[in-house]
């Protein structure tokens, strides 16, 4: 390359990006908030160059499912204190905000975080914002305010949320819910970012015959109240979404990840598409933190490679949500970047009933948001 004069110089001992099939040690240059160089044969000066020989340089990772908001949910995180600082350059939001309270959380998280938010717009016009099942009353999956709201949006809305949980919906129908969203879907050209029912309410095969490609299931790798293995293998209705285009999704949560579900499914041929954290305020004084190195680590733990992982936080995510200029290391994009380090004396690693497995734990050296150095978690 031609000697330049670079913003921020990376070096690692590692490059990884699955979307332009780059695995090799190397540097990514920046220069006005972009990548304009990356791989092995970087040349050039730079006010600031930093070294990592025994780090992973990936894409800024994405967390498809969490919740980051200022105000008005009753879920919601500060998204640059626990997602930006612990690795994550984009969240996306799950629900947090509906038609009635979608201005207040585009002014007052999506617009004052340096975190990039990404917003799957509740279904009910409440969004996530009482105690109560955000669709416990019909009448707030409200098609056409929902539709409004997305449209006003503009890209910071990726997909609907469609929670059919008895914990969501109550005595609401789980069916009409799900039509609505689907209206809402048709209309906007959007994804659905779905949670399934208890089987026992309805079948989970006559749920997702109904869902089309590139809607997202989250939970995927829950014990209870539904559990997609049965026997030692994936149920048949799941692989066969998963081949009409259906998109499965951890979205770990305080409750939604088995150690056994996660590794019969993976040794099945069954990997998630996408790695979550499904980050709320009741994990905020947990130890070890709960974030998305974390679960990256923990789907390792369950049998996923490496690589996969690395995947299924940065370009599988970016593909989901609609984003293909984000999740990548491809010159002329945003320079969001996550340096990572592997530490194999941490552990036991638990899943949410406490079951525990060793393996070992990604911990965070950098994270660049738009070619700004965030401030490292403590």
């Amino acid at each position: 390359m031609t000697d330049d004069v670079f913003d921020l110089l990376i070096r690692a001992g590692r490059l990884f990006c699955a979307d332009s099939n780059l695995d090799e040690p190397g540097a990514v240059a920046i220069r006005d908030g972009r990548i304009v160089v990356v791989g092995a044969d970087v040349s050039g000066s730079a006010k600031r160059t930093l070294e990592f020989p025994a780090g992973v340089l990936l894409p800024g990772l994405i967390d498809l499912h969490a919740h980051p908001a200022t105000a008005e949910s009753v879920f919601g995180v500060e998204p640059d204190e626990f997602v930006l600082r612990r690795g994550t350059t984009t969240v996306g939001s799950q629900g947090d905000a509906g038609a009635d309270n979608w201005p207040t959380y585009r002014d007052e998280t999506i617009a004052k975080s340096q975190a990039r938010v990404l917003l799957a717009m509740n279904l009910s016009r409440v969004g996530e914002s009482t105690e109560a099942g955000c669709l416990e009353r019909l009448d707030d999956a409200d098609v056409d305010a929902c539709v409004s709201a997305i449209e006003s949006a503009g890209d910071s809305v990726w997909a609907i949320a469609v929670n059919v949980s008895h914990n969501a919906c109550g005595e609401s129908d789980p069916r009409e819910v799900l039509q609505r969203g689907l209206t809402v879907a048709a209309a906007t050209d959007l994804p659905l970012l779905f949670g399934m029912r208890r089987p026992e309410d309805w079948s989970l095969a006559e749920q997702l015959e109904q869902l089309r490609p590139g809607d997202v299931v989250t939970y995927c790798f829950r014990r209870e109240p539904h559990c997609i293995v049965s026997g030692g293998r994936v149920l048949p209705e799941i692989h066969e979404a998963r081949k009409r285009g259906i998109l499965f999704d951890v979205g770990h949560g305080c409750g939604s990840f088995d150690f056994d579900v996660a590794a019969t499914a993976i040794a099945d041929g069954f990997p998630p598409d996408t790695i979550s954290t499904d980050l709320q305020r009741r994990h905020v004084e947990m130890l070890p933190q709960h974030d998305l190195p974390l679960m990256m680590s923990k789907l390792h733990a369950a049998g996923m490679p490496i690589d996969d992982v690395f995947t299924a936080v940065t370009h599988a995510p970016a593909m989901a949500m609609g984003r293909p200029h984000l999740g990548t290391l491809a010159t002329d994009t945003a320079a969001d970047l996550t340096v990572l380090a592997w530490d194999e004396t941490i552990g036991p690693l638990a899943d949410t009933s406490g079951k525990s497995r060793n393996g070992g734990q990604w911990n965070v050296l950098l994270t660049v948001r738009g070619g700004t150095i965030a401030e490292a978690a403590d």
